[in-house]
């Protein structure tokens, strides 16, 4: 029984004998005490007042007195606030906290069993015309990190990631390879395939736009140049035969498409992101299209006149929505229910996550509201994870323009950064150079993820690396730093002999308040864990990893470890210390971030 669970119990046992109240756990409300006052958890006593017939302070006092002589074992002595008691909790059962966080390998995870809810979550959702830049990267490392919090949360989870491989921006990068790439490969040219069919997606890009330049200074309007202009009418035809199952060009899409799947494949292993199964939206429109026809048929939409489909969505409050063009092709919510189709297909879901950015917020909104017309049940609660754009302090990016920020780039000079941060550290430890890279490797990384990930989802934000790289603050690295000097001094205890026994006892060990509330804080992870699982938020763990690190610094800045002479109290620190950086890994390790050992 947990130290929370043991108030609770004590409290209803209090007002049961105290005022002959019958009181369910739920009114019984447990909080850390505030900074100000003496105390470790505080009873709030206001929902026991009105049977008591007393003031809140005298019913606090008397709850006190009742825990202190009937639960001593937990309860050392109390104090009392207007409504508020405030309890400081003997020295044993912290003792006994820490000996349970130490033994329990996946403490603050909730099991995964047979009967677990399945959450599916989508995440990625690349175009196969151009490498993955930074937006996806706040989108994969989103979403990864989303996955294992859920799953934290005992739930089973399915990874999936819909791959927009069709339409005319994927035959703008094959058009540009056919006229001006002389049969370049990725191995000719010694680039991954998914930079190398981004460069074409730029060129078309600029050929197209000098075009309608062209055509402008002719005399004709813009607008019209824009359809006019011979380059996006080739780009039309090309999709057009495609649609008709041409098999040169779709030859070609198939093969200029797994050079961008094995460059994905590599960013994605880099930045340590995976799927269970992917999908791509040249296998779903068809899906949709024939879901949309039989909800024609069943009177969910309509027809119109030029023979396009729609659903009317004005009785939710929304507008009409195209689901079919009059020509009979999909559109992107085709898509996506076609998508829909065939993962409820493939596995029994009982909640759906969409990782998205919030400027499709308004197609989640419909997309819920057509999957549960059409029978999906989880479409009504399907869960839009809506997260703001990211930019870096030079501006936006524009990928036809050719100035995106590239995710392979964005990590590699990560590590290059990480690397010249730690080069004197490096020297001074004498660490072997392929160790150094390797550190390097895990900070620099690191810095990217906690500093994209500590931010709240919703909001926009700025990415900064110079900022994130930081070894103080709130950023990966400081973390990093003091798991690996707490895994420093663990090294020095097992050189010098020192056994950090599996259980320590509770006898003659007084511990300082400094002490008491880091295994407080450690305490608190299970309750974060299922914060951010209740809120979608890797920022929370971020959150709590940050105040984690703080607390154990200071308790190192005040307190020696290794120096310590009593046996008993070092033995209790070291595995005070073993702990906390026990907490530290499962936590970053939530967020994708791995630790290292040394740096």
């Amino acid at each position: 029984m947990t130290i929370e669970e043991q108030l609770i119990k004590g409290v209803q046992e209090a007002v049961k004998s105290l005022y002959g109240l019958e009181a369910i756990a739920q009114q019984v409300q447990l909080q850390k005490t505030r900074d100000e006052f003496e105390g470790h958890l505080t009873v709030v006593v206001f929902p026991f007042v009105k049977a008591a017939r007393k003031s809140p302070e005298m019913v606090g006092d008397e709850i006190g007195k009742y825990l202190v002589e009937n639960v001593g074992d937990v309860v050392a002595k109390y104090n009392v606030v207007k409504g508020f008691l405030n309890l400081v909790i003997s020295d044993a059962p912290w003792i006994n906290l820490l000996n349970n966080i130490n033994a329990d390998e996946q403490f603050g995870f909730q099991p995964v069993t047979d009967n677990s809810p399945l959450v599916m979550i989508e995440y990625s959702s690349p175009n196969t015309n151009k490498p993955l830049h930074l937006g996806h990267v706040r989108n994969n490392l989103l979403g990864s990190a989303l996955a294992r919090i859920v799953e934290a949360n005992g739930n089973k989870v399915v990874k999936t990631n819909i791959v927009n491989d069709r339409g005319i921006h994927i035959c703008k990068s094959m058009l540009a390879w056919l006229k001006w790439g002389n049969g370049e490969t990725p191995e000719s040219s010694g680039k991954k395939g998914d930079h190398l069919i981004g460069d074409y997606y730029v060129a078309f890009d600029k050929h197209y736009r000098e075009e309608v330049k062209e055509l402008v200074a002719q005399g004709m309007e813009e607008e019209k140049a824009k359809q006019e202009a011979p380059l996006i009418k080739e780009a039309h035809e090309m999709l057009v035969k495609w649609e008709q199952n041409d098999p040169e060009v779709r030859s070609l899409w198939k093969k200029m498409n797994e050079w961008v799947y094995a460059g994905f494949d590599e960013t994605y292993k880099m930045m340590g992101v995976s799927f269970d199964k992917i999908y791509y939206e040249s296998d779903t429109y068809l899906e949709g299209k024939e879901k949309v026809i039989e909800g024609l048929e069943k009177g969910l939409f309509y027809r119109r006149e030029d023979g396009s489909v729609w659903a009317d969505l004005t009785a939710e409050g929304l507008d009409e929505k195209l689901l079919l063009r009059s020509d009979g092709t999909s559109v992107y919510m085709t898509q996506d229910i076609g998508t829909a189709k065939l993962r409820f297909q493939d596995f029994p879901i009982d909640k759906m996550i969409y990782v998205v950015g919030n400027e499709q917020n308004y197609h989640f909104q419909v997309l819920s509201i057509l999957l549960d017309k059409l029978g999906f049940k989880w479409g009504k609660d399907l869960v839009h994870f809506s997260y703001g754009m990211v930019e870096l302090p030079n501006g936006k990016m524009k990928s036809r323009e050719g100035t995106v920020v590239d995710a392979d780039d964005l990590m590699e000079a990560m590590i290059a950064d990480a690397y010249e941060a730690s080069k004197e550290r490096v020297k001074q430890t004498s660490m072997p150079e392929d160790e150094a890279r390797e550190v390097a490797r895990k900070v620099g990384l690191g810095a990217l993820k906690y500093f994209i990930l500590k931010v709240d989802a919703r909001k926009n934000m700025l990415f900064n690396p110079e900022e994130s790289i930081d070894f103080n603050g709130n950023t990966g690295p400081f973390i990093q730093y003091t798991y690996a000097r707490i895994a420093s001094i663990l090294r020095k205890a097992k050189e010098q002999g020192i056994d950090i026994p599996t259980e320590l006892s509770t006898v003659n060990c007084q511990l300082s308040t400094k002490e008491t509330e880091l295994i407080q804080k450690l305490n608190q992870f299970p309750v974060a864990v299922r914060q951010a699982g209740t809120d979608y938020s890797p920022s929370g763990i971020c959150n709590y990893c940050y105040e984690l690190t703080k607390a154990f610094n200071q308790f190192y800045h005040d307190f020696t470890i290794l120096g310590e002479a009593d046996a008993e109290l070092k033995q209790f620190r070291l595995s005070l210390a073993k702990a906390v950086a026990k907490v530290i890994s499962l936590g970053m390790g939530l967020l994708g971030i791995e630790m290292p050992e040394r740096m």
